[in-house]
């Protein structure tokens, strides 16, 4: 059986460290913060946000009643009924004004003594104790409280239904003397109510004394009737109807489910304000969270993951090319080029390519080190290195074969041409000024080249190339010696290229 290699060992040792670490925090945090939402919503956040919707429908719900009463009270409106109704025009622009001003879908007045119905484009009939749509202004005109609250269609809007607050008008003696008010649609109202329940997270909706259910969101839109018949919450409607203006918490459990409920009476409106709230509906932000937090603790996994993977490449591959390079000189060493020495013979057996190699080293190198020091000595030896690598192409490859030995494998390249490199070569050593603390000396190199034989041994082939720079030393330096090739060898005979004088 196989075994991973170690890297990847260390990898999924590091994976499932972070995959456990990262599971362990997500899912602990969200069930403490699951048992804390359940704890906060019962002690404080249902009280809390009713209280809230309670003000805000203070402002934006029961702003048509202090509209009402301000009409009620308004000196121009009874002066323009106790003298009389005398001008049409003039109450039907206050209306209109009334109307613009608090965007109303409409606003009215009843004249106790004419009966005449007036809204914003003047009069619109006159009203009679006989007219079963004219039954409000009766119900109002011998009711005790100043107003009410009442759902009826508008005559004045093309029978549209609306949330009409009716207002009883006194002279200055306490007299009655009419009726007046606005109006809001239906539609107005559950779009308060929906804006409620998005802001809030919350179900709202209103009953009556008697538990009728007056007002939803579109939520619940197909639900009516009386909420004593309504499963779950049927069992606490007594506790519901209770008349009292201070906030009641309940519960009850519909479709296996506990739903915590609120209950006011709003005087105002002579309803109830009723706010549930489903505790599923705070768990599922953080079963999101969570979801979230388990994808981004993946991606970070993965993100380390690869950190590491690369890192650790990295490293290898340093460690690679630190074993495989001169440290001096930054070029391939010794045993990095036999290993790279070995693909090319394939290569050119496979593809029956020519590949010859360049074995050359200094003249009197020693004398160097002698006469200035082997840091100077050093430095030779790096400049020769970024001349050779500048004479060659691109797919060659230059080795330190030891001491100032270098060696060159030229790939795909004939006999013929890797003469005039090495040529080159020669020619840039011997004509390059080496700088050095004592003054500019000049070098030359002997080159040994040799072209690979077919099915020669890598030995044989070195040994060759070896020859040919001993070759070239011992016809006096600075200069390039040719190992013979297959047939020449035959006749033990060696080509030589001089230096030029």
């Amino acid at each position: 059986m196989r075994t991973l290699p170690e890297k990847y060992r260390l990898l999924t040792w590091i994976s499932l460290l972070l995959v456990a670490g990262f599971l362990t925090t997500s899912i602990a945090s969200y069930i403490v913060s699951r048992d804390t939402i359940r704890q906060r919503v019962v002690e404080q956040a249902l009280p809390l946000t009713s209280d809230n919707i309670y003000s805000e429908i203070q402002k934006d719900i029961l702003r048509p009643v202090f509209i009402s009463s301000l009409m009620a009270s308004d000196t121009f409106l009874r002066d323009w009924m106790i003298n009389g109704e005398k001008d049409t025009d003039q109450i039907a622009r206050y209306l209109k004004q009334v109307k613009e001003k608090y965007n109303t879908i409409s606003s009215f007045l009843v004249s106790e003594g004419t009966r005449r119905y007036y809204y914003a484009d003047g009069l619109l009939k006159t009203v009679a104790e006989k007219e079963p749509r004219d039954a409000w202004y009766y119900r109002v005109r011998d009711m005790k409280t100043d107003y009410e609250t009442n759902v009826d269609i508008d005559m004045a809007n093309r029978d549209a239904m609306t949330i009409f607050i009716n207002h009883r008008v006194f002279d200055y003696e306490g007299n009655f003397i009419g009726a007046t008010g606005v109006g809001l649609t239906l539609d107005t109202m559950t779009d308060i109510l929906d804006s409620y329940q998005t802001r809030f997270h919350r179900t709202i909706f209103f009953v009556d004394r008697d538990g009728i259910i007056k007002m939803t969101g579109k939520s619940m839109k197909d639900v009516h009737g009386s909420i004593t018949r309504l499963p779950g919450i049927s069992a606490i409607s007594k506790q519901i109807l209770n008349k009292s203006i201070t906030p009641t918490q309940l519960e009850y459990t519909r479709n296996d489910t506990t739903i915590l409920l609120s209950s006011r009476f709003i005087p105002e409106l002579d309803w109830y304000l009723l706010v549930e709230q489903d505790i599923t509906d705070d768990v599922v932000p953080l079963q999101r969270i969570l979801y979230i937090n388990i994808a981004i603790s993946a991606l970070v996994t993965l993100l380390i993951l690869s950190i590491v993977l690369f890192i650790v490449n990295r490293s290898q591959q340093l460690m690679e090319t630190i074993a495989g390079t001169d440290t001096l000189t930054g070029l391939l060493n010794r045993q990095a080029f036999e290993m790279i020495f070995q693909q090319a013979i394939l290569d050119s057996e496979r593809r029956g390519s020519p590949l010859c190699a360049v074995l050359f080293d200094i003249d009197y190198f020693k004398l160097v080190n002698d006469n200035h020091g082997h840091l100077a000595g050093d430095r030779i030896l790096q400049e020769i290195a970024t001349i050779t690598k500048g004479a060659v192409r691109d797919n060659d490859i230059v080795a330190r074969w030891g001491g100032e030995e270098f060696l060159v494998l030229l790939k795909d390249c004939p006999l013929q041409q890797a003469i005039a490199i090495a040529e080159k070569m020669r020619q840039t050593i011997a004509n390059h000024d080496f700088a050095l603390r004592g003054g500019d000396i000049l070098l030359t190199a002997s080159l040994g080249i040799a072209e690979y034989a077919r099915e020669e041994t890598p030995a044989d082939f070195f040994t060759r190339a070896d020859k040919a720079l001993y070759q070239a030393k011992a016809k006096g330096r600075n200069r390039i010696a040719v190992s013979p090739t297959a047939t020449a060898r035959n006749e033990s005979t060696e080509d030589e290229a001089p230096a030029a004088d």
